[in-house]
């Protein structure tokens, strides 16, 4: 995962159209947000079926690092987490033990959708030794001084930085091009290629020219925008271009 570059997008909207059509516009993977949004359990294992049959990974990004919401998205169907605010070494092992089973972790055994409803059970239990991601967000100033310990709990596979929120617990929110923030972002990219961790970074407006800026820069794990601000950005790029012909 660490060397080669996927790109995914972010869903906050869930109406399973939303995932069909993002689906088969060609992205590697989708997260389901359950952390910024009002996507319940219920509506988030339609999505992750969706995005499942039609050959696209799908993650969820937590709500929060707990296991009881783990379990459930992972039984749901989920291939990997996303995790917000992993500060800590701690924080990491927390996430790995809720997606692993025993001896890897402490996740509870269930039967639901991802075990084939209990048909498939031991190919589930080895598939997912090999094919779960647990990609930590690095997304306050206290995680870049850990970076070491976070990287190196086994079973983290990739990061991602969360920009607003790094830069907002800098003291400098959104202000993306500031010297701080961007020495802060350059310390966790080198961190990660050090320990073969995954890169990450999410590209919140939908904007190709900094989606190549960020695959230059090494980034291998990268979400493209989210579909609010795609549908909010096509709309009003549409309407600017008549604003001038209504009277």
């Amino acid at each position: 995962m660490a060397h080669r570059l996927s790109i995914g997008s972010w869903i906050t909207l869930a109406h399973p159209a939303i995932a069909e059509i993002m689906s088969k516009a060609g992205f590697d993977w989708l997260a389901v947000d359950m952390e910024h949004s009002v996507i319940t359990i219920r509506e988030a294992e339609e999505l992750i079926r969706v995005i499942d049959l039609a050959g696209v990974v799908p993650f969820v990004r937590l709500t929060s690092n707990h296991p009881d919401q783990i379990k459930r998205v992972m039984d749901a169907g989920a291939h990997g987490i996303i995790v917000p605010m992993v500060n800590s070494a701690a924080d990491a092992r927390r996430a790995v033990d809720a997606v692993r089973y025993p001896p890897d972790g402490k996740r509870g055994v269930g039967l639901a959708r991802a075990q084939g409803y209990g048909a498939s059970f031991q190919k589930y239990l080895k598939w997912q030794k090999e094919n779960i991601s647990i990609i930590v967000q690095i997304e306050h100033i206290n995680a870049v001084d850990h970076l070491k310990e976070i990287f190196g709990v086994k079973g983290v596979t990739g990061y991602m930085i969360g920009p607003y929120d790094l830069s907002g617990s800098m003291g400098i929110p959104g202000r993306f091009d500031h010297p701080d923030f961007l020495a802060a972002t350059e310390k966790v990219k080198a961190a990660a290629q050090k320990m073969n961790i995954a890169g990450g970074i999410h590209i919140i407006e939908p904007d190709p020219k900094q989606l190549e800026q960020r695959i230059k820069e090494g980034y291998t794990f990268i979400a493209y925008s989210l579909d609010i601000r795609m549908l909010d950005s096509s709309c009003r790029a549409g309407l600017d271009c008549v604003k001038g012909l209504k009277k």
